[in-house]
């Protein structure tokens, strides 16, 4: 598909989307909202890929924040559906994929961008990144998960300062707190980025997509993470890509997986 605001590619199982506003510094706006809930629900749907990158272009910003001439103006109703309407359809459901999404943070994620890679399965880091969720900077607070996710991957007290503070972390600091997994060069950046992917590759995509779910279900109120994990362990046994896993593994040979 054609977009304005993003690219969408894919080789050898391996999706990159990268968001594509170099003179916006990537910052989100609604369309580009709209454009990324589009290419990630056409590229879940497409079995032929495994695994997908997101990304910005240039080597300044992975997404250097919202676009606030947007919403400057909006009334309580109108930053409210704005918030509910963002989470639905782009940051829940980049979280929720069943397709392993890797963020590959080439510069500034600040706000909605830092919450943008946050919703991703993990993500690495290139080491002139920048972190941080500024928004009680504007009067506001994070509206896209932040408030939520931030204390899942580094615990809340760091949470808690870096949001009131509206401070900055490195791609370092970040790493050490466990917001990114990994920090290289940025012209080592991609290079990374695809070979975790083919690591991913390896291995049973049906049972990966049981595991992020697993994962999943133990932040979500009221759903016990246990009884998803064994939920799925045991549907895990109905697959074909079991069948084929222990199969190769008694057998002494490479599994190759379908995803069914």
């Amino acid at each position: 598909m054609n977009y304005e605001n993003i690219l969408a590619t894919s080789e050898n199982g391996i999706a990159t989307i990268t968001i594509n506003r170099p003179t916006k510094l990537n910052a989100l706006n609604k369309a580009t909202i709209e454009e990324l809930h589009t290419a990630f629900d056409t590229l879940d749907k497409d079995h032929s890929v495994r695994v997908i990158i997101l990304t910005g272009s240039g080597d300044k910003a992975f997404v250097a924040g919202a676009d606030i001439s947007e919403f400057a103006n909006f009334s309580v109703s109108e930053g409210a559906e704005l918030a509910a309407k963002g989470q639905s359809s782009l940051f829940d459901f980049v979280e929720n994929l069943k397709t392993p999404v890797i963020a590959a943070v080439n510069g500034f994620a600040l706000g909605g961008g830092l919450e943008l890679a946050m919703a991703c399965h993990f993500r690495i880091a290139s080491d002139n990144a920048k972190m941080g969720l500024p928004e009680v900077s504007l009067g506001v607070i994070p509206g896209y998960g932040g408030t939520q996710r931030l204390p899942q991957l580094v615990g809340k007290g760091k949470a808690m300062e870096l949001i009131m503070t509206a401070g900055m972390l490195t791609a370092e600091e970040a790493k050490a707190s466990g917001l990114v997994n990994h920090v290289v060069p940025q012209s080592e950046l991609v290079e990374l980025a695809t070979t975790l992917a083919q690591k991913i590759m390896k291995n049973s995509p049906v049972a990966i997509g049981m595991a992020i779910e697993a994962i999943n279900a133990n932040f979500k109120d009221g759903v016990d993470g246990y009884a998803v994990e064994i939920k799925n362990f045991g549907d895990a046994f109905g697959t074909e890509d079991f069948k084929e896993g222990t199969g190769a593994f008694l057998e002494k040979r490479k599994p190759v997986f379908t995803g069914k």
